[in-house]
């Protein structure tokens, strides 16, 4: 396997390609060459600040011979062109969570990249995070027994924050506001420590912020080894805050922010702090990625996965819309027949 770094482009310029454009930096296992944003402002204050060059289109860059992958990181509404082109070109994409605004649009992700026969990534960082990797490991372990619980809060404080003109805080641009913006992220963590997601009941409402999106949301999921778990995600809270408590029949354990990581076995009288080490979740995400570009095993987070968390949201807006269980596998198989009906009218 080659050893020297991936070389890739960035495009979409917004903050979001900043914080990866900086762990690739700290990784080395990745060079960026070039950017493109349709903001001329935007790609040349980026490659001022990461030593690449300017595109001048997006097209130029999939001309570019020199570039092994694309960083996408645009719009979500974006994300099957851009990547749709990008697979065509030969290119590696690395695509910023979630796979797409509809279920259709991340199968036809999935497939192009597939039929390309090039390496597709989501980022979804946060299961990458110890205590998560710590929990798995016990569950693994038999640790928890049955599980048969779980609870989680992803919240954050947006009042004044807000930028209406964003694609981030529109209806059309973010479907379902907070809860595929922020939700989506523990709706995978709940995935990967409990198990794949039946059904979902769940309620949306727009207390605090302005604009057409829903800023608090609270999810009811039931996974298909029959435990419940719900998440909660606000835009409206008063600070930044996240939980994770999981409850199984032999332990549980609890997490969160201010508190960190505890763990409890059947029969104790208190939970016993766990201490876990930091770790750089975004580089661990890329180096993985450009690992899987030469040759390496594929990304943990791939097109059906993040398809998969995509359902689950989507399947929450609709329980919402129309206050009524929804079966996940109602949302795939929709999704599937979409996908091939735009593949014969293409």
């Amino acid at each position: 396997m080659s050893l020297d770094p991936v070389t890739v482009a960035c495009i979409g310029m917004g903050w979001w390609s900043d914080v990866l454009a900086d762990a690739m930096v700290r990784s080395g296992k990745l060079s960026i060459a070039s950017c493109y944003t349709r903001s001329e402002a935007k790609r040349q204050a980026f490659a001022a600040k990461y030593g690449c060059t300017p595109a001048p289109s997006y097209e130029a860059i999939l001309e570019d011979r020199r570039i092994d992958a694309i960083i996408n990181t645009t719009p979500n509404n974006a994300h099957l062109e851009t990547t749709r082109l990008a697979a065509a070109a030969g290119k590696h994409v690395f695509l910023d969570k979630p796979i797409a605004n509809s279920v259709a649009e991340g199968r036809a992700i999935t497939e192009a990249c597939r039929r390309a026969g090039v390496v597709l990534a989501v980022g979804y960082q946060r299961r990458r995070e110890s205590q998560f990797r710590w929990i798995r490991r016990r569950i693994d372990e038999g640790a928890f027994g049955r599980l048969v619980n779980a609870e989680a809060n992803i919240s954050r404080d947006r009042l004044g924050k807000v930028d209406l003109g964003s694609w981030r805080y529109t209806a059309e641009g973010m479907p379902g506001g907070v809860m595929l913006q922020i939700g989506v992220h523990y709706v995978d963590v709940l995935v990967y420590l409990i198990g794949p997601v039946r059904s979902v009941n769940a309620q949306l409402a727009q207390l605090v912020l302005p604009g057409d999106n829903p800023d608090v949301a609270s999810m009811i999921l039931e996974h298909e080894g029959g435990a419940l778990s719900t998440v909660n995600a606000s835009y409206a809270s008063a600070s930044e805050h996240y939980v994770m408590n999981v409850y199984g029949k032999e332990a549980s354990a609890y997490y969160d922010l201010q508190q960190g990581l505890r763990f409890l076995k059947r029969g104790s009288a208190r939970a016993d702090p766990v201490a876990v080490a930091s770790n750089d979740t975004y580089v661990e995400e890329l180096e993985e990625f450009a690992a899987a570009v030469r040759g390496g095993a594929a990304p943990e987070m791939g097109g059906a996965g993040a398809t998969e968390s995509l359902a689950v949201i989507r399947a929450g807006i609709r329980s919402a819309r129309e206050g009524r269980r929804v079966e996940v596998a109602q949302m795939l198989a929709e999704g599937t027949r979409e996908t091939a009906l735009r593949n014969i009218t293409e």
